[in-house]
């Protein structure tokens, strides 16, 4: 197949596109600057400039594709506090990629988050709604209500932890608190979950859902269905040299309500309909081997 890419240059994309040629197919990947274009080439993929906010190119690179992956996500957006303005950006992007591939039976595969149910592990089976997802629940509506119109919709829901060397997501930010702070904190007594999975699994995951899923379908892409918070800093803290202990979520900034949630996962449906067995290091192996922690607090 040839693919349309879009954040394929982002953490997730650049482990997504060598997936992708090396199973065989052909790539292009929407790319917003000059150094991303090189790096897509570099990669052995064809680079198309262009952003999010290109709406009509957006459009005509998928319908010219047999397939689209959409990894990219106005970030920029979300730092600046403007987390409304990010949702809308996306679903303009869905819908303008789904325009694209409308009757033609081909795929629109997106990444997007969990459903929050404190105390009991979530399935493929459970919706995600502005009740337990927020805002961004509108973007998997948005992309399944395609799936009537004849694009094989498929949504891959992601954890907290896409995890491995050069993460920069949330770990990464729990590892600065806790160095910032000298504390590798936890909420309450920190049993607390996240689902996590390797970037090389969520990656293969990504391409499986592009060959084979069904229009409709949901996909979790978890390794481990909860990791515990208080296992998370304790290792952060073994690789820092500080003390884990329980604090406010305040302690964490603009993270803190992350931190104190609670979400596990499963992906048996996944595993079951895709084939998909996840073989990459643990969260824990990962921090325990120092890929997250290669500067120690003095």
């Amino acid at each position: 197949m040839r693919l349309f890419v879009t954040g394929a240059t982002g953490w997730i994309g650049s482990a997504v596109v060598p997936e992708l040629i090396g199973a065989g197919h052909e790539v292009v990947g929407l790319a917003r600057s000059d150094a991303s274009a090189a790096a897509l080439e570099a990669a052995g993929a064809e680079a198309r400039p262009g952003t999010l906010d290109d709406l009509d190119a957006l459009t005509a690179a998928a319908a010219a594709s047999d397939g689209v992956i959409h990894l990219a996500y106005r970030h920029d957006l979300v730092f600046t506090g403007d987390f409304a303005g990010s949702v809308a950006a996306d679903r303009r992007a869905i819908d303008a990629l789904g325009a694209g591939l409308t009757g033609t039976g081909r795929p629109l595969v997106i990444a997007n988050g969990f459903p929050l149910a404190a105390g009991r592990t979530i399935t493929e089976r459970d919706a995600l709604t502005p009740e337990n997802a927020g805002p961004r629940a509108g973007s998997e509506q948005a992309l399944l209500a395609l799936a009537p119109s004849g694009v094989r919709a498929v949504s891959v829901r992601l954890g907290r932890s896409v995890h491995g060397a050069g993460d920069p997501g949330f770990v990464a930010a729990l590892v600065d608190v806790a160095r910032e702070r000298r504390v590798a904190g936890y909420v309450g007594d920190g049993a607390n979950r996240w689902p996590a999975v390797h970037r090389s699994d969520a990656a293969r995951l990504f391409r499986l859902a592009a060959e084979s899923a069904p229009a409709g379908s949901v996909v979790h892409a978890v390794a481990e269905e909860g990791v515990p918070m208080r296992a998370i800093a304790e290792a952060i803290g073994e690789q820092l040299g500080v003390p884990a202990a329980s604090v406010e979520p305040e302690h964490f900034g603009w993270l803190g309500p992350f931190a104190a949630s609670d979400c596990a996962a499963s992906s048996a449906l996944t595993r079951e309909r895709l084939g998909w067995a996840p073989t990459g290091p643990t969260l824990l192996e990962d921090l325990r081997a120092g890929r997250y922690t290669a500067a120690a607090v003095a």
